[in-house]
């Protein structure tokens, strides 16, 4: 694995998620993996779970951590070709890049879509540019339209939960208010995610004008019928998303799409699950997110496998 920017870095899921379990019993087994190595974690935007986790994956592994905060703590980054840097930048991503790789062996990157130039944040610019220059192998911590740790994440807890192999789970994606406009992000990634995998009988929920990038959730039955949606569900991914094709507005804050225990009724003991963080009674109710239902601690502590099981991958071919 040179890069992990989506699942098609991936050759193998289910053989990735027994690494990540495997971790998950015995976290210091390949601590000599990273031995005088160092990992470079770059934040160009905030991060709780991320940042903790991945740190202590790569703390699992024997490696030097360092995080930078190149949004705080940096020269503003350029990174379109041949621009003309008479602005508010100060360094072209393709000087910063090479060196940031002779300081580390694994560069671990998290950007931010604008949500306001639709081309511009799914052209992936800023990431792309530091594989192409950087010269070691890039995992990405979030980037404009994907977020692969959480979706490996995603999988990850789904299989723990979900003993009976031999059937294939229901697996509800359903859009959820939000008081601001998010990214397409982490419904984009588990939604690829889900696909790729093909263990599961995968529906997407959302209100009209919501419809993400079809070459994303082609593969899912996608309704506007929530409760239609949530009929015999065995696992529930609450997440809100802005509008795709009138880029990065809120059309509807329907309070209706909210997910309540009333909602839950109708589906077969459903899991609830949620990346974090999360708007209390906005997108999840407190019945819910502190009730038998919720999964999201157990998601959120998995973050630790997930990030151990690619950093492993990549230290096994430097």
């Amino acid at each position: 694995m040179k890069q992990f920017l989506s699942v098609h870095d991936v050759q193998d899921i289910d053989a990735l998620i027994q690494r990540a379990l495997s971790y998950k019993a015995n976290p210091w087994k390949d601590q000599h993996l990273g031995k005088n190595k160092r990992v470079g974690l770059l934040f160009l935007n905030p991060s709780l779970r991320t940042r903790l986790s991945t740190q202590i994956a790569a703390r699992h592994l024997g490696m030097e951590v360092i995080v930078f905060n190149v949004d705080k703590e940096g020269w503003a980054l350029e990174f379109e070709e041949g621009a003309i840097m008479s602005g508010h930048t100060s360094e072209h991503v393709k000087d910063a890049a090479p060196i940031l790789g002779k300081y580390f062996d694994i560069l671990c990157i998290r950007t931010f879509p604008t949500l306001v130039n639709k081309e511009e944040d799914y052209s992936e610019l800023y990431i792309k540019q530091f594989v192409k220059y950087a010269g070691v192998p890039v995992v990405s911590l979030e980037s404009a339209t994907l977020h692969p740790l959480q979706s490996l994440t995603d999988l990850i807890t789904m299989h723990e939960c979900w003993p009976n192999s031999k059937a294939r789970p229901k697996v509800v994606l359903t859009w959820a208010p939000h008081v601001k406009p998010l990214p397409q992000c982490v419904a984009n990634s588990f939604a690829q995610w889900v696909n790729a995998w093909g263990k599961a009988e995968f529906v997407i929920t959302h209100p009209e004008d919501y419809e993400l990038d079809e070459s994303f959730t082609r593969g899912a039955y996608i309704t506007y019928d929530q409760n239609e949606a949530l009929r015999d569900a065995d696992f529930v991914y609450v997440k809100n998303w802005s509008t795709y094709r009138d880029y990065g507005k809120i059309y509807s804050n329907d309070p209706e799409w909210m997910l309540t225990e009333k909602k839950l009724s109708i589906t077969r003991n459903a899991r609830v699950m949620h990346c974090l963080p999360v708007r209390r009674n906005v997108e999840l109710s407190d019945e819910i997110l502190d009730g038998p239902h919720s999964i999201v601690t157990q998601q959120a502590a998995n973050r630790v496998w997930a990030a151990q099981a690619v950093l492993s991958e990549m230290l096994q071919h430097l």
